[in-house]
């Protein structure tokens, strides 16, 4: 069964409570539900996880080589700071769908950098937790043109 990984940067535990109005009001608890049961009617294999640490994230992504098919990445704040998680998705080999829930093209400048997405195939921003499904289909749409 193809597998994929989403995984979660810091302050998406905070989800629901952190800035509703830039973030939304759906948990991370929620948005994993969706996932699931996105990715089940898809026939996909999935590991969601969410770590604040930078370095924990990169063990994740590693962990991912030989036992995923892709990874979705919503690396937080880390997309705009973090050579260490660019090198890693580059290093493992899986396609990678970077992923943010709010327009980080409308917000502070700083935000409009990505690291991820030089190594990434697109990147899904804007569309709040509807993102994350939409990532699911895209990454799923590339496996399946890969197989």
């Amino acid at each position: 069964m193809t597998s994929i990984l989403i995984l979660n940067g810091p302050n998406l535990n905070l989800l629901g409570q952190r800035q509703p109005e830039v973030y939304g009001a759906t948990t991370l608890a929620e948005i994993e539900t969706a996932c699931r049961t996105h990715a089940k009617a898809l026939g996909l294999g999935l590991d969601f996880r969410q770590d604040n640490s930078e370095g924990a994230l990169i063990d994740m992504i590693h962990a991912a080589r030989g036992v995923h098919d892709g990874i979705v990445i919503n690396a937080g704040a880390y997309t705009h700071t973090s050579i260490a998680l660019m090198d890693a998705l580059s290093s493992v080999e899986l396609p990678a769908v970077e992923l943010h829930l709010s327009n980080v093209h409308a917000r502070e400048d700083f935000r409009h950098r990505s690291y991820i997405a030089k190594v990434a195939l697109g990147v899904i921003c804007g569309f709040g937790p509807n993102g994350y499904k939409l990532a699911i289909d895209a990454l799923a749409e590339h496996l399946r043109g890969s197989d």
